[in-house]
């Protein structure tokens, strides 16, 4: 059983019991309750799914083959249900639960198959359903996380199976469904012990070599990071030491960081759809979690993945510090919260293995005899998870030592959330290394306390001691069970801090500062929730040697009343009706942590010492008086009360009570407070009492109120003294006091029958290792010792009987009263009748507010009469006090209201506070624990900010003690339990009725019902809003009240003259969740629903239509389908008085014509849902097919209608409807075959859209009013595949007239990334239209076309020529029978003209066109469309020679974007031909004289290039046929690879021979005697251009991957052109080195590239040595992980040389880099260099002091000695490490040396001060006195006169 479920109050927890049988009763009603060869009966099923989950939150202990049958029964209607997405929504999320939580204790095999087809049925296919989007999305959400629930269950195979099928789309790493079929592995993979055999070291490098294929995209990395990461953690016989310097490399490279003052982010990141982006989403763009979690498992003894983490640690840590944040601080959070999360998951794992191994050995031992299965058992797990592996001590010391690297960084980082996470991964270290962690945070914290420079330090140094509180005290015992360590100072320092940090916490409460203020209390609570007792006199406090506890409780408490007396209310406080009790400044409303102090502290004290607190708290409540601080002195109130109740009631409770009485006994009286009534009295002038004592007795009944919660029979004494004041209250003319006379009485009632904890508090269970400790628990272990249930109030019999009493006098006889002032006028006076009434139902609201729902539920009416047995009616136990009154009294109060409700709606509508009071009255009497539902929702928000402080993780390595979970205070879960049974209560007879159709709601609901009906009209919004949602409650609960709440609040919209509350508060009702759901079940609802929502345009008021549109948007957004009945009902059967189906259709079908005069927001929402009811009845056989072609060809139709959102709807619509394509020929028909077939074939809908589209002048009109969608800007292009731009389309809008995501069919099925084509408007739907109504209806649409195309093509406005692109993209990609003959006779001579046309502008549409045109068919691209070799062939043909250059730009601009279409991997050897033609032709024209043409030539070569090379290496891997031997003839050459970098390079030396001439002849000279060699240069200069557009198409489109060793090839000539005189040239230098430095060179093309960079730092020109530098640094870090030492060895002596380069610049950049390269994580170079710096700056120092400075060494010597003692320094900012004095003092000794090396030294040191500066009052004790004199000496300015 739960810990929870057996700590209830004993009268629950004794039902519990019965829980297990009313679990297996349910299941067998739900496997009664659907036939499995109906899929429509999964519908009656849905009703139950929230009742099992009832048993899932209630924690029940339930038999575990209920739970696998339930769980195999909701996976077979789960499949059962396919396309009814809600109900596979509903059983989805029930399953994952089940999933979830019972994985480890339940036998399963579940298919993957079935899970997919859904998967790709419902979201990857082009049959979008007719679903809104929020379910469609819902529906996804679902079904990712049941196949991530179900993964552990795949059988044996699975694994081979999932990757063959998903193996198959990542072929082409250019294509979309590559992202696709990453996101479909990551997804599927399983990693359970059935599949371990799949997961081979060939697999491996086979995901890497994947995972290589796509560079620099983070949705790529994402997925191939998170497969990775779940093999390394579940499979530990795989050996992944080859593999670690690629993924280290990888891991690095996916922190989007700046390096050396780069970017932080990649610059053309690549463009993965939207839709692929949501579906396979990931929260952070980089995978912390995956990378964190491969790490940890990783490391294993002996391997080198510790020495690969080190440096991960040592190169990231910079990015940790405060700083240098930016918006890479989010993930490196993350991966800091992971890594520890991870590292604890995975030592918890090992304990938890090594105790069952222990076990195992022992049982060995104990039954040698029968030990055969332990032994086999034993094995088993020792081969799959094998000890050896485990981490060590050492293992566990090394990774926290790194880790605290990051957290010393992060700790005063200015992101809040980086700063909580390292104090929670503080806690969790400190458990397993306390001799590391517990120093650094001693010496954290007293450096906050020294630091006057960062104040801000010490609410983070307060709140990491906090969370390490318990360490500390564990650490302080456990000398004796632990070995001796160092933990620098003893035992006693740490001990020595809890004191500190106790002592000083309390300056820390104040009241203007409320983080430290609340931090400071989070440290004493989680100090005091560690000691069992707090009293002075104990002996063995050692733990707390120099705290005088009674000396301590006095500063305390003067520090918090001096606190309390200063604070401030955090909003004014409300007067009257909404005023509460529990609202407080940031005390209360911030956290938990004020009242758990509280508690902890006075739960905690010895007598003596609790006393003493008494004593003053008594005396601080009854002297002040503090309106602004109420809650928190109730709550201080109510923790005395807690922890003592008898001797607290006595000191606090009795003379509080005392005063109030005395004083409202001196105050005027009105009669209303019960009792007996005088009329004639009230009718006196009304009595006032003064502000001041007003507030006084508010202030007191409000303290008392929250005081007593848990006062219990302890009360009893005062009872007398109680009712007298709580009426006295309510007799006050003040209605402030008669609101805090309602918040004293329900907290009487609550404290006196319902059940509480008691002694919460107090310390039960000592820890066994020291008696002063208090022993935390985990809920998951198991605890026999009875000491450890909690004790319950449990009401006694004096108790009911003083509840009882307050029953009477404050509900039965307010009752009476309120019947009377309704029935007969006993007043005159309107305004004391008002007043009565007010205080009257204060009255009754108040005590129906403290019953919660001890007073009982009404009973159901049974429909037959019978009564069920009462077993039957039980499903969970639940109860929040005992039983108070009778189901009769609640049923004469819901009369009364019924009355007084009558009453006040006729004659006082118009005061809110009266109908306020009867809502929540009616609320409390219908919804029966909707009370303890908020209760327990509100406290569960209150958990989301738990602290880590009262957390003990599973493992402790300290005292060696490991559980099954974390650990907690006792008084922690007791107060979860609490809540738990608040929940169960909540539930235990909601869903009681729903699970039978034998019962409806009484009559007494349906009134109450009624006049919520009323009250959710009401002209006041306030009462509108708390009344519809009181309804919206008892709805829901009985649902077979729904139909009649639809239809009344439907026709309040149809009303001709309808008031405007009247419309919102119907239309707020009706867009409940509620609501929505029945109109799918309901057709009689869903009728009245849909004519009323269209038949409301007559209403004039705006808001009233706002709330209609937002009605209708929110109906579409949830849509979830027609009941099936609603197609079965005819006119005949018709008894409903709904409309049929095809009533409904005709009607709706007939408000969507403009001709109506409809508002067009009305002809939108009725074109709306006729398409949904289309698309629904699409679904049912029982419709007819009229039905679908009529909707089709009215929507034709609205293709040129005038209203643009009918048209875009239009498009939306027939992009669905049309589906069926007879015409299109299948890959490899004959059209011969077609002919055939055609008399027998024809579309459903073709003869309706051929009447239509025959009109005449049909597609001129069309085609105009789709070129008015096409809106052009300058500033914002519409995105790909949207429909329009959304200038004229509001969001709501937009959700009436899209779609949800049209996934797979999403268009382009490439990444997009040519960006001189400029932003294109060219909508894919609509060509998709087009295309579909030529495969609809055949060549008729492509001849009537014809003329409207024809005349768009050459029309001069961009939009109507992008309509016309548009349209014959449709048709060219069509493949219908006739095709190829209207290709000789219109479509080609038709391209020709477009690609000679010298228009400009609406190039990027016709190149959109024939990219569409030529994309491949089928899912993943590779069927070859009918007319793609003829498009390509018509391309390829030669341009006239006197064409424009703009059309040939044109040409090759064509080219690319369709070449990018096309898949290599399948190219037929045509096309292979076209590529080297092309190719050829390219290379050939590189020095075109237009630089547009140049940019053109460069992209196309990139697409040829990487296309040819994709080719060939996908024909390599396959089996050696004829057709591949002609590809390999085709493709063997190689000789364009040579000839690009030869050239390049030949280039490159004229260019710069030329820049150079340039420089040094006479400008005016040059033109005449070097005419020849500027001509050359010119040349070489435009083939540089289009090369280096070359290499930046190869970086952004992502295809770099394939032509690495041609971009390596070219690194010196993009490196030696960043200054030329050329400026264009330079600028694509520029751009292609940024890209560049973002590039990582694998194997086997990394040692070219190193040889490449370091030639260039004996290059002649300075700027290409600078440069060098410049991409070097960013390379070291790219490739620190693969490049070997000697080659990192090489690229270090190459910098060092540059130091002493004979310019300055270069030398200085050196100096950088080499700063730079020390931060890299290559600590043995950084050594190596640090010395010899030292000692060449020493020698060189001494050199110039021995003799003079003319005859020593060169300046280049000297500024390059300084300058590496420089970068020394400068590579540890903001530490001190032990020779960095010695360092920055040599270096201020060269201050006197003339510039440059004088002004090196004065930045060196001042950048060294500037970082220093926070911590320099520690940092400077590490020097010595000479050492500061002479820092003093360099830091001061120096005088002008010197």
């Amino acid at each position: 059983m739960h810990l929870y479920n057996a700590w209830l109050p004993p009268p629950v927890a004794a039902q519990t019991a019965a829980e297990r049988d009313s679990f297996a009763r349910l299941i067998a009603t739900v496997n009664s309750s659907f036939t499995r060869d109906d899929p429509e009966s999964v519908f009656s099923t849905l009703k139950y799914v929230s009742v099992l989950d009832l048993f899932i939150k209630a924690k029940s202990d339930v038999s575990l083959e209920d739970v696998r049958t339930l769980i195999q029964m909701g996976l077979e209607l789960f499949h059962m249900s396919r396309s009814k997405l809600y109900a596979q929504v509903r059983w989805g999320n029930l399953l994952i639960r089940l999933l979830n939580k019972y994985r480890k204790k339940v036998a399963l095999t579940i298919e993957w198959r079935p899970l997919y087809d859904t998967l790709v049925s419902t979201h990857f296919t082009r049959n979008t359903g007719p679903e809104g989007w929020r379910v469609r999305q819902r529906h996804f959400e679902t079904i990712t996380s049941l196949v991530q629930s179900c993964r552990r269950f795949f059988p044996s195979g699975s694994a081979f199976e999932i990757w063959s099928e998903f193996k198959s789309l990542l072929q082409n790493p250019w294509h979309n469904s590559s992202f696709e079929g990453s996101g479909f592995a990551r997804l599927f993979l399983p990693t359970n012990s059935d599949n371990q055999d799949f997961y081979t070291h060939d697999w491996i490098t086979e995901c890497i070599d994947l995972w290589g294929s796509i560079p620099n995209c983070q949705f790529w990395n994402n997925q191939w990071a998170d497969v990775v990461a779940r093999v390394v953690k579940s499979y530990h016989n795989v050996d992944w030491e080859c593999f670690l310097p690629l993924l280290f490399a990888r891991y690095l490279n996916m922190f989007e960081v700046p390096v050396a003052n780069g970017s932080g982010s990649y610059p053309f990141s690549l463009d993965v759809p939207r839709n692929t982006r949501f579906l396979f989403s990931n929260r952070t763009s980089t995978p912390a979690k995956a990378i964190a979690k491969s790490i940890v498992y990783l490391l294993k003894p002996g391997n080198s993945a510790q020495q690969h983490f080190e440096k991960l640690v040592n190169i990231l840590e910079q990015y940790y510090h405060p700083s240098n944040g930016g918006r890479w601080t989010y993930s490196l959070d993350r991966f800091l919260f992971h890594l520890v999360i991870q590292f604890q998951k995975r030592l918890q794992n090992e304990q938890l293995l090594e105790s069952i191994i222990i076990c195992h050995i022992f049982c060995f031992f104990l039954c040698l005899f029968y030990a055969t299965e332990v032994v086999l058992y034993y094995r088993g797990t020792n081969n799959s998870k094998p000890t050896e592996q485990h981490l060590a001590e050492s293992d566990r010391a090394f990774f926290v030592n790194l880790v605290l690297k990051l957290i010393d960084r992060g700790q005063y980082s200015k992101n809040e959330h980086l700063s909580e996470t390292v104090a929670a991964a503080t806690s969790v270290l400190s458990y397993v290394e306390p001799s590391l962690v517990l120093p650094f945070v001693a010496s954290r914290f007293r450096m906050a306390l020294e630091t006057m420079t960062a104040t801000h330090q010490l609410k983070v140094a307060v709140m990491s001691v906090a969370f390490v509180g318990r360490s500390l005290f564990y650490t302080s015992i456990s000398a004796s069970s632990m070995k001796p360590v160092d933990l620098g100072g003893g035992d006693e320092t740490f001990i020595d801090l809890v004191g500190v940090s106790l002592s000083n916490a309390l300056l820390g409460m104040d009241a203007n500062d409320p983080p430290k203020t609340l931090a400071t209390m989070q440290l004493i609570g989680s100090v005091f929730s560690n000691l069992a007792l707090l009293d002075d006199k104990i002996d063995d406090l050692t733990l707390m040697p120099m705290i005088r506890f009674s000396e301590w409780l006095d500063e305390f408490f003067c520090r918090l009343f001096s606190l309390l007396l200063h604070l401030e209310p955090s909003s004014v406080i409300n007067e009257g009706l909404h005023s509460s009790a529990s609202s407080g400044t940031f005390l209360v409303d911030d956290g938990p942590y004020y009242f758990c102090l509280l508690e902890v502290l006075l739960g905690r004290l010895s007598k003596p010492l609790y006393n003493q607190a008494l004593k003053k708290i008594s005396k601080f409540v009854r002297t002040n008086i503090l309106p602004g601080a109420i809650a928190e002195v109730g709550l201080l109130c109510c923790a005395c009360i807690h922890s003592n109740p008898e001797e607290a009631v006595s000191q606090l409770v009795e003379p509080i009570l005392a005063s109030v009485i005395s004083s409202l006994k001196e105050t005027p009286r009105t009669g209303f407070g019960g009792g007996s009534f005088d009329a004639s009295v009230s009718t006196k002038v009304r009595s006032t009492i003064s502000p001041a004592l007003e507030a006084a007795i508010d202030y007191q009944l409000k303290i008392l109120s929250v005081g007593i919660t848990y006062g219990g029979p302890a009360l009893l004494r005062y009872k007398d003294q109680f009712k007298e004041a709580i009426f006295l209250a309510f007799d006050s003319p003040s209605w402030k006091v008669n609101g805090a006379a309602d918040h004293l009485l329900r907290s009487v009632l609550g404290s006196q029958i319902h059940y509480y904890p008691i002694d919460q508090y107090k310390c039960v269970f000592s820890h066994p290792d020291a008696v002063a400790l208090e022993q935390w628990i985990s809920m998951k272990d198991f605890y026999t010792d009875e000491r450890l249930i909690p004790k319950w109030h449990v009401p006694n019999d004096e108790e009911i009987q003083f509840a009882n009493e307050l029953l009477d006098i404050h509900f039965k006889s307010a009752l009476d009263d309120l019947l009377k002032i309704c029935q007969t006028k006993i007043h005159a006076d309107q305004g004391d009748e008002k007043e009565h009434l007010k205080v009257t139902l204060l009255r009754v609201e108040s005590t129906l507010q403290g019953l919660f729902s001890c007073l009982p539920d009404f009973v159901p009416e049974s429909r037959n009469g019978m009564v069920e047995d009462s077993n039957l009616t039980f499903l969970i136990a639940g109860a929040t006090g005992c039983t108070i009154g009778s189901t009769a009294l609640r049923e004469k109060a819901t009369e009364v209201i019924h009355a007084a409700c009558k009453y006040i709606l006729e004659k006082k509508s118009d005061d809110s506070i009266l109908l306020i009071l009867v809502i929540r009255i009616i609320d409390a009497l219908g919804n029966y624990g909707s009370l303890e539902y908020d209760e327990w929702y509100s406290h569960r928000q209150a958990w989301k900010l738990e602290s880590a402080a009262i957390i003990e993780p599973p493992i402790n390595f300290i005292v060696s003690t490991h559980s099954k979970g974390k650990k907690r205070p006792w008084w922690a879960l007791i107060d979860k339990a609490f809540m738990h049974n608040t929940w169960r209560s909540s539930q235990a007879s909601y869903h009681l009725y729903r699970t039978s159709g034998n019962f409806c709601p009484s009559n007494h609901v349906t009134m109450l019902m009624d006049d919520l009906l009323s009250l959710c009209l009401h002209s006041y919004e306030t009462v509108r809003l708390l009344a519809g949602k009181a309804l919206v409650k008892l709805i829901k609960r009985w649902p077979s009240t729904i139909s009649k709440c639809v239809i009344t609040l439907a026709n309040n919209l149809q009303e001709p003259n309808p008031k405007e509350c009247e419309v919102l508060g119907s239309c707020s009702v009706l867009a409940s969740q509620t609501v929505l759901k029945h109109l799918t079940t309901d057709p009689k609802s869903f009728s009245s629903f849909i004519l009323a929502i269209l038949s409301s345009s007559h209403h004039e008021s705006l808001k009233s239509q706002k709330a209609i549109n937002e009605l209708f948007v929110k109906y579409n957004i949830y849509f979830s389908g027609v009941s099936r009945s609603f197609f079965r009902i005819s006119e005949k059967d018709n008894h409903t008085g709904g409309l049929g189906f095809s009533d409904l259709v005709s009607q709706i079908g007939s408000l969507s014509f403009e001709s109506t005069g409809l508002h067009w927001r009305y002809n939108l929402m009725a074109n709306r849902v006729l398409l949904l009811l289309a698309l629904a009845s699409r679904n049912h056989p029982s419709s007819s097919s009229k039905i679908l072609s009529e909707t089709a060809g009215h929507f034709l139709k609205n293709l040129k209608s005038q209203l643009p959102q009918t048209r875009i709807l239009a498009i939306s619509a027939l992009n669905t409807l049309l589906k069926e394509s007879p015409y299109k020929l299948s890959p490899g028909e004959k059209s011969a075959v077609v002919e055939d077939l055609q008399g027998n074939i024809k579309s459903s809908l073709e003869g309706t859209l051929t009447q239509t589209f025959e009109e005449e002048g049909f597609f001129n009109e069309t085609l105009t009013s789709l070129s008015h969608v096409h809106i052009i800007t300058d500033s914002e292009s519409a995105s790909r595949g949207n429909h329009g731009d959304s200038s004229f389309q509001s969001l709501a809008d937009k959700s009436i007239t899209r779609f949800y995501f049209e996934f797979s069919a999403s268009w382009p099925r490439t990444p997009s990334w040519i960006s001189f084509l400029g932003n294109d408007i060219f909508y894919s739907s609509f060509a998709r239209i087009f295309k579909r109504l030529v495969q609809e209806c055949g060549m008729p649409v492509v001849l009537a076309l014809k003329g409207a195309v024809d005349e768009f093509t050459i029309a001069k406005e961009r939009s109507k020529q992008c309509v016309a692109a548009e349209a014959l993209a449709g048709v060219l990609h069509s493949d219908i029978d006739g095709l190829s003959g209207a290709w000789e006779s219109w479509l080609m001579p038709q391209l020709k003209n477009i690609i000679l046309t010298q228009s400009v502008e609406s190039v990027p549409e016709w190149a959109s066109c024939i990219r569409y045109a030529v994309t491949g068919k089928g899912k993943y691209g590779t069927r070859v469309p009918l007319l793609r070799q003829k498009i390509l062939d018509s391309l390829m043909e030669p341009l006239p020679p006197t064409v424009p250059t703009t059309v040939t730009a044109k040409r090759y601009a064509f080219l690319a974007a369709a070449l990018i279409e096309i898949s290599p991997q399948r190219m037929p050897v045509a096309e292979i031909q076209l590529h080297n033609t092309l190719l050829k032709e390219v290379l050939g024209n590189m020095c075109h004289s237009s630089a547009q043409v140049r940019e053109a030539l460069g992209v196309t070569l990139s697409v040829l290039f990487s296309n040819i090379r994709l080719c060939h290496s996908s024909y390599n891997a396959n089996a050696c046929d004829e057709r591949n031997n002609n590809v390999d003839s085709l493709m063997e050459d190689k000789s364009w690879v040579k000839f690009l970098t030869e050239r390049a390079a030949e280039a490159v030396v004229n260019i710069q021979t030329a820049t150079q001439s340039d420089k040094a002849v006479n400008p005016m000279d040059t033109s005449s005697q070097n005419g020849h060699l500027d001509g050359d240069s010119q040349d070489d200069m435009k083939w540089m251009e289009t090369l280096l557009h070359f290499i930046i198409s190869s970086l952004k489109s992502g295809r770099s991957s394939y032509l690495l060793d041609v971009i390596v090839g070219l690194l010196y000539p993009v490196i030696s052109l960043q200054e030329t005189s050329n400026k264009d040239l330079s600028t694509l230098a520029k751009a292609a080195f940024e890209l560049l430095k973002w590039m990582v060179v694998w194997e086997p093309h990394l040692q070219k590239a190193i040889s490449v960079i370091l030639s260039a730092a004996n290059d002649s020109n300075w700027r290409t040595r600078s440069a060098k530098l410049t991409y070097l640094r960013t390379f070291m870090y790219r490739h620190t992980f693969i490049l070997s030492s000697s080659k990192k060895q090489e690229i270090w002596s190459t910098v060092e040389k540059l130091l002493i380069d004979n310019q300055v610049e270069v030398r200085e950049h050196a100096a950088a880099v080499l700063a730079g390269l020390m931060k890299g994580g290559d600590e043995d170079l950084a050594k190596d260099f640090r010395d010899r710096a030292y000692l060449e700056a020493n020698s060189v120092h001494r050199r110039r002091k021995l003799r003079n400075a003319s005859s020593g060494p060169s300046v280049a010597s000297v500024h390059g000695a300084v300058l590496a003692l420089a970068a020394s320094v400068l590579s540890a900012p903001y530490d001190m490490p032990s020779w960095l004095p010695e360092h920055i003092t040599l270096l201020a000794r060269f201050s006197g040396e003339p510039s440059p090396v004088k002004s090196t030294v004065t930045k060196a040191v001042a950048e060294f001060r500037r970082t220093h500066a926070d911590t320099w009052n520690v940092q400077k004790e590490l020097f010595t006195e000479e050492q500061l004199e002479i820092l003093a000496d360099t830091s001061s300015s120096s005088s002008y006169f010197a």
